[in-house]
């Protein structure tokens, strides 16, 4: 695979993406067809498996974040517990986003390698998805997707960057990774990188998240559940 370049990996260009139909998603060329390889084999089990979220690029992430760091959106602490931003200082509110919310320029999803999935049949045309533990738990509406998934992933090239959760990105069951392409956009992606995109931009707390950059970097970013840690 080509390596991405400083604008692929940070989500200020399209030019590594494709469009797929039905359902409707955006992903790097070279993830479409194991993509779909993937969901028809889910879909011969009697799921429908969906992205929730594909591509997004910096100015969409950098609109969660903003969203997130002002008090439009709700915080999270890693159990799912609600925060109140006003109690927290400004590098306590970096880190309590980064939790659940990628630092733009830094998100997976840049690469479009990633995707976070559901399971359509298993929900009502009204539910509300959240993406969070619960509904991938025991009882939960996703858990025999996330059953089926452990058995499959690597089968298609795909695994969990956040199986579990280890000092950095709270643990994701419905994101996935096609390792082919996001090994090599992680190795790609710099500390250098990742300033240049973030001096350049809108972010809300830029100053605390710059003075902590490459701490943000080592735990948020480059901190995975590594593809051979989990038998893959």
């Amino acid at each position: 695979m080509t390596t991405l370049n400083a604008f692929e990996l940070t989500g200020r260009t399209r030019s590594h993406i494709c469009h797929l139909e039905n359902p409707e998603c955006e992903l790097h060329r070279g993830v479409a067809a194991a993509w779909e390889n993937l969901r028809r084999a889910a879909g011969e089990e009697g799921f429908d498996l969906t992205p929730y979220s594909a591509f997004r690029d910096f100015e969409a992430q950098v609109r969660i974040w903003n969203d997130k760091y002002d008090g439009r959106r709700p915080l999270y602490d890693r159990d799912g517990t609600p925060l109140d931003r006003d109690t927290l200082s400004e590098s306590e509110l970096v880190d309590r986003i980064l939790y659940w919310s990628a630092l733009p320029g830094g998100s997976r999803h840049h690469w479009g390698s990633d995707l976070d999935v559901i399971d359509a049949a298993a929900i009502r045309a009204d539910y509300q998805v959240r993406l969070m533990p619960e509904e991938y738990g025991p009882g939960g509406v996703f858990h025999r997707l996330k059953l089926w998934l452990d058995n499959h992933l690597e089968s298609f090239g795909f695994f969990r960057p956040y199986a579990q959760e280890q000092g950095g990105v709270s643990a994701e069951p419905w994101h996935i990774s096609f390792l082919p392409v996001s090994e090599s956009a992680l190795d790609a992606l710099s500390v250098e990188i990742l300033e240049e995109a973030i001096r350049a931009s809108s972010i809300r707390g830029k100053r605390p998240i710059l003075d902590a950059l490459p701490r943000l970097y080592e735990q948020y970013v480059t901190n995975i559940v590594p593809p051979d840690a989990q038998g893959l």
